[in-house]
């Protein structure tokens, strides 16, 4: 992976508001924004310590594959300069890219515009370019309904949602975006949980409701979906997750949003006949999107999660 440290160009600050854009990013293969087709359209991936994202591997075996002549750069940007990295993508005509930690949330404020779930959700992980400017999206939300589509369709399911971070916020608004007939969110800190069902209980006005977490959670019997989207399984797959086994049944689809198909959780899950939905396919399934807002292309997914498998050798 390449790594290109950002310099600092002037510390300014781009205090320009971005609007709202209830309408649908757009999939069109429009031209970027160069002098000669024999320049390559260029994207990046903005963010600090990147060391061991896949972004770049996957995007790039994506080009490949299509026989797409672009390129994807991995730049390591600090908060300071993040203005000045989003200018100088706006003034070299990026087509695009995506954005990650620390940075989701700050730069909102230095793009044109943002979608309806992007500004619900107020984090931006993927940038696109129209003949307005720089677009903020986010698609990690929707990369989560997505794989889950493959097997039910949540409009008018019961969600449970573990978890009130920016992962959870994104998977939540989405689902109620999608029509989800009720989502109860379950978090450590009972407020975070009241806050996010508060969230999705506005705008997109599903049934929503917040739970605190203080030990094992038992699933309503009612339960359609189970969602685990907190970072307990991060660094270990094998991490319990406090969830009340028993309460789970065959009937019940369990995602988890962690980085690994075989996390503790879906293979507790898989025991009791439950049909699953792992991490690395929603990761391929978004890296899926974002390639389409910048191309106008549907990639092979397949491709996708083969790279991901072998960047982070699963």
């Amino acid at each position: 992976m390449m790594i290109v440290s950002a310099k600092t160009v002037g510390g300014k600050t781009d205090n320009r508001q971005p609007t709202t854009d209830n309408r649908q990013p757009t999939t069109d293969n429009r031209q970027p924004i160069v002098s000669s087709p024999s320049l390559q359209p260029i994207l990046a991936l903005l963010g600090d310590s990147l060391g061991g994202n896949p972004t770049q591997y996957m995007t790039e075996k994506a080009f490949r594959h299509h026989e797409l002549d672009w390129r994807y750069l991995t730049l390591e940007v600090s908060p300071d300069d993040l203005g000045d990295a989003v200018r100088g993508m706006r003034a070299m005509g990026f087509r695009g890219g995506n954005i990650t930690g620390p940075h989701k949330q700050a730069v909102v404020a230095l793009l044109e515009r943002t979608s309806r779930a992007a500004g619900l959700i107020g984090v931006v992980n993927v940038i696109s370019r129209d003949d307005e400017g720089l677009v903020g999206e986010n698609t990690e939300g929707k990369a989560m309904v997505e794989a889950i589509r493959r097997h039910t369709d949540p409009a008018d399911a019961r969600v449970v949602l573990l978890g009130a971070g920016r992962m959870a916020r994104a998977v939540a608004v989405e689902l109620a975006l999608a029509g989800a007939a009720e989502i109860t969110v379950v978090a450590r800190k009972a407020s975070r949980a009241a806050e996010l069902a508060e969230l999705v209980s506005g705008e997109p006005k599903v049934s929503a409701s917040g739970v605190a977490w203080p030990q094992d959670f038992v699933l309503p019997p009612e339960t359609d979906i189970l969602i685990h989207a907190t970072s307990l399984a991060r660094n270990d797959p094998d991490a319990r997750v406090p969830l009340d086994l028993d309460s789970l049944t065959a009937a019940t689809i369990v995602a988890d949003a962690t980085i690994d198909p075989d996390t503790r959780l879906l293979r507790e899950a898989r025991q009791r006949g439950s049909t699953t939905v792992d991490g690395v396919d929603v990761l391929s399934r978004q890296a899926a999107i974002n390639f389409k807002l910048w191309t106008g292309m549907d990639p092979d997914l397949t491709v996708m999660r083969e790279a991901v498998e072998e960047f982070l050798e699963l």
